[in-house]
């Protein structure tokens, strides 16, 4: 009878077939949603760190282009008639709002002037940090949170393997092995979210700052020139 009763719980689903949809399909709902959640973590994780590869390496050659257009030019409003921005970069966009000021101030004095320029400067610099910086929590988040999550789905599957047992009353390790594969499947999902995630925040992280600093740089010749 405890044969039959083992036969039937091992039986559900074909347990012999260990792939990952099959993990996927044994798993009770409190297990798949684990799964989707961290699967969906993943994939948006990915898709944030191709674009912000990608806006790193953008800005990082259109404002070394901007930057030696800058310095060459004869003066700073005749570049900035002359100049169009089209790809946006973002100390570019410092420079435009800071000149538009400088040019909507020139009837003030000289110090009302260019401490209006500086804060209109500081204003664009937090904006533009904010912007590049945009979804930096959500790698963090990520990174802190799917292993614990995936631990969630392993704690349930373990014990669901344990329920089969006391169902079943028969410690083969045929009975459990399911719900501890499900459970292990949980975990590696919530390492495979966390680990490029908490990589990926680290690097744009410091990237993010060596950029700031860069800004900080040219803001600083910027008003020293003005």
């Amino acid at each position: 009878m405890e044969q039959e009763v083992a036969t039937q719980v091992i039986g559900l689903g074909g347990t012999t077939d260990f792939s990952l949809i099959q993990l996927f399909l044994r798993a009770d709902f409190i297990v798949k949603s684990v799964i989707i959640i961290l699967i969906a973590a993943s994939v948006y994780s990915w898709a944030l760190i191709f674009e912000k590869y990608k806006l790193f390496k953008k800005i990082e050659k259109t404002t070394t282009s901007f930057e030696e257009k800058f310095w060459k030019s004869r003066s700073a409003e005749s570049f900035y008639n002359s100049y169009t921005n089209r790809e946006k970069d973002p100390v570019a966009n410092i420079f435009q709002s800071a000149m538009a000021e400088l040019i909507k101030t020139k009837s003030k004095s000289s110090s009302t002037q260019s401490a209006r320029v500086s804060r209109i400067i500081e204003i664009s610099a937090d904006k533009e940090i904010k912007l590049i910086e945009k979804h930096f929590t959500f790698l963090a988040t990520v990174g802190s949170t799917a292993p614990f999550i995936g631990l969630f789905g392993t704690v349930w599957g373990i014990m669901n393997s344990f329920q089969s047992i006391a169902i079943s009353r028969n410690t083969s390790l045929a009975i459990v092995a399911p719900g501890i594969a499900e459970a292990l499947f949980a975990t590696a999902l919530g390492l495979l979210a966390a680990i490029p995630a908490v990589v990926a925040y680290n690097k744009f992280n410091s990237d993010s700052k060596k950029y700031s600093g860069r800004i900080e740089n040219f803001s600083k010749r910027f008003l020293s020139i003005i």
